[in-house]
């Protein structure tokens, strides 16, 4: 599975530190997908989810005041 996500622009050339965390339905985190410096910018990571059932999960996005959630549906 690939997640694609964004990191907005602050208007700053500067890097931030990023964290793309899944979470499952219960809001337990099942994965950290990234936790490092990024710049603004679009970007994909690769998410090994065959240890995990099928069923809804939750990838969270956090870049310095930036935070998004994003829906993932996982069918095997």
């Amino acid at each position: 599975t690939v997640i694609e996500y964004s990191i907005p622009s602050t208007g700053m050339e500067q890097s931030n530190q990023v964290m793309l965390k899944v979470y499952d339905i219960l809001g337990k985190e099942v994965a950290t997908l990234v936790n490092k410096k990024q710049s603004a910018g679009n970007y994909k990571v690769k998410f090994n989810a065959n240890n995990l059932s099928n069923g809804v999960y939750f990838y969270k996005l956090t870049s310095g005041n930036y935070t998004a959630t994003k829906k993932l549906m996982l069918m095997k």
